[in-house]
């Protein structure tokens, strides 16, 4: 039986070329040679035998594995490098599309809704300025969203590791968490210690010991050493926190005493895996919970001016004046723009400006008459360190809304 000619290069031989139309009575083959179909009475040929003519040593491409295969009727199983690839580039344009989209709407709810008036302050509020304003006022809200998306994820995360393999899909937060390095995990936590004001932040500890894991277990692996670090470890948060529990207490502030005393002992039982038939639904309830309560902590963000608020005096030399209440947008040689608090833009002469004073805003202004620590509970920590370089100053009469 003669064997097709090859021809010699210097990658090896090389394939003889595919008949474009087979003969009468030759079967085409799947690698595009043709063969003889067998005569009748004959034995069909064995597998492989359909191949004569390609060249020995050349391999043959086979197909690639599909990305989705049916499983079931109506249901596709992806593959969980895919998997993982939508887990990842969601998380990452949530990251980084919503302090845009944010940044945008704070322009717009500033100028009031109106048209000219956004064109007007994204024409004169620098990108470096927007930033700024977003990270001294929205970073609080993106610490908030993180450390609630790891805590949740993780304990998620680990109940979904005790169900049989391809029982339930994994849940969106176990697998943002699974998906994110420990350091970013990380850094959300230290980005929250030092925005959150003292009075929340307690809540760190039940959340770091569940986003990491931590179990009381960690700290020794003997019983009686265990809990003498608990004892010792509380004995010292209630030593720390004992003065300001004490005026909260005498003052009636219930809230401010759970916000305290609560979280150190929730974060001793809050790790460990869930049971397997609450972790789907309690996943859709989370997931909507942190959504609801991202939509509720970005609607002061989002009303948050980006520029300072002020009072300028204006008026003739010599003659009445006036004081005008808002944000100065820009100044130039001729004018001074100014957008109104009660709306719309002003346009004043700079000859005509006769005093400026910079004042707090209403959110500003403290509710709580707590310390801790000479630290104010309403404060951050970055806040706090501030006021001690820069002691508080005393409000401007100016700044006092007129009744």
């Amino acid at each position: 039986m003669s064997t097709a000619p090859t021809a010699t290069g210097a990658d090896g031989p090389v394939p003889p070329p595919r008949a474009s139309v087979p003969a009468a009575g030759v079967a085409p083959a799947f690698d595009g040679t043709a063969t003889a179909a067998p005569a009748a009475g004959t034995a069909a040929p064995a597998a492989g035998a359909d191949r004569v003519g390609w060249p020995v040593g050349v391999p043959v491409s086979e197909p690639a594995d599909p990305v989705a295969a049916e499983v079931e009727p109506g249901r596709v199983r992806w593959d969980p490098a895919e998997r993982q690839a939508r887990a990842s580039q969601s998380f990452w344009t949530a990251l980084v599309g919503v302090p845009a989209i944010f940044s945008v709407l704070r322009l717009g709810v500033e100028a009031g809704g109106e048209l000219q008036t956004t064109l007007l302050l994204v024409a004169n509020v620098g990108p470096v300025n927007l930033l700024a304003g977003f990270l001294t006022t929205a970073a609080r809200l993106l610490s908030t969203g993180m450390v609630a998306v790891f805590a949740l994820g993780a304990v998620l995360a680990v109940g979904a590791d005790r169900l049989p393999p391809g029982a339930r899909r994994r849940p969106l937060f176990a697998r943002w968490a699974d998906l994110t390095p420990a350091w970013v995990v990380l850094a959300s936590f230290l980005l929250a210690l030092i925005t959150w004001p003292l009075l929340y932040l307690p809540l760190l500890l039940p959340a770091f010991a569940a986003a990491f894991q931590f179990r009381p277990g960690r700290l020794h692996e003997r019983v009686v050493p265990r809990l003498l670090m608990i004892v010792v470890l509380l004995a010292g948060y209630a030593w720390l926190l004992l003065p300001t529990l004490r005026d909260a207490g005498r003052q009636g502030e219930l809230l401010v005493l759970a916000l305290l005393a609560v979280p150190p002992l929730l974060a001793l039982f809050v790790a460990g895996p869930l049971p397997g038939l609450v972790i789907r639904p309690l996943a859709s309830v989370t997931e909507v919970a942190v959504l609801a309560m991202l939509v509720w902590a970005a609607v002061p963000v989002i009303s948050t001016p980006v520029l300072p608020l002020t009072v300028t005096t204006v008026g003739v030399e010599n003659g009445p004046t006036e004081d005008v209440r808002g944000h100065v947008i820009t100044t130039d040689d001729v004018n001074m723009v100014i957008l109104q608090e009660r709306g719309g833009v002003r346009y004043v002469p700079v000859d005509l400006v006769r005093a400026q004073v910079l004042c707090p805003s209403e959110e500003e202004l403290p509710r709580y008459r707590l310390r801790i620590r000479d630290f104010h509970v309403e404060d951050s920590l970055l806040e706090g360190m501030g006021r001690r370089v820069r002691p508080v100053h005393r409000i401007d009469a100016a700044c006092r809304i007129p009744d």
